[in-house]
């Protein structure tokens, strides 16, 4: 199956998941703030917690990070938090950490391990990446939100006009 097929396969999945159009639009906006940040090795915990405390959709959360952050997607986003973590922050990192943070992702590395080499990237390196992707991170949960009840409200109601109609 290729990307673009799996996507919109798991696009069609969330709008039939069960629940109020708040919860799972809340749960999809938790996993693509969740998604877009770069905590790769905390993405699913995270997830889980967040959308556990505020009684939205995990699977809405969960499948929505998968969507956002995946193989294909690590160098990009991770490209574009390094570059907005710069412009945010007084430090200055070159693209050697960007190279460090992808061959990182890339390993076969248990939880442990990962976070000691991510540690291991120093303050100012964790400070940028972070800074950049929530300021990636906060407009696009925040977007994802009114997107995601939009839709999923519309989808309803198309469903049940057609539904009527039969």
């Amino acid at each position: 199956m290729n990307f673009a097929r799996t996507t919109k396969f798991h696009y069609y999945k969330l709008l039939r998941l069960k629940g109020s159009p708040h919860s799972l639009a809340l749960g999809a906006a938790i996993g693509v703030f969740i998604g877009l940040t770069p905590t790769i090795p905390l993405h699913t915990t995270a997830v889980l917690l967040i959308t556990f405390l505020t009684r939205s959709s995990i699977i809405a959360g969960i499948t929505t990070s998968y969507i956002i952050s995946n193989p294909f997607t690590f160098i990009p986003l991770y490209s574009v938090c390094l570059i907005l973590g710069n412009i945010a922050t007084p430090y200055h990192l070159d693209t050697r950490y960007l190279n460090k943070v992808t061959n990182l992702l890339e390993s076969d590395r248990g939880f442990y391990e990962m976070m000691q080499a991510i540690a291991g990237l120093g303050y100012e390196a964790v400070v940028v990446f972070l800074v950049g992707g929530l300021i990636l991170a906060l407009p696009g949960g925040l977007l994802s939100y009114f997107g995601f009840y939009h839709v999923i409200v519309a989808f309803r109601r198309k469903r049940r006009e057609k539904q009527v109609l039969s």
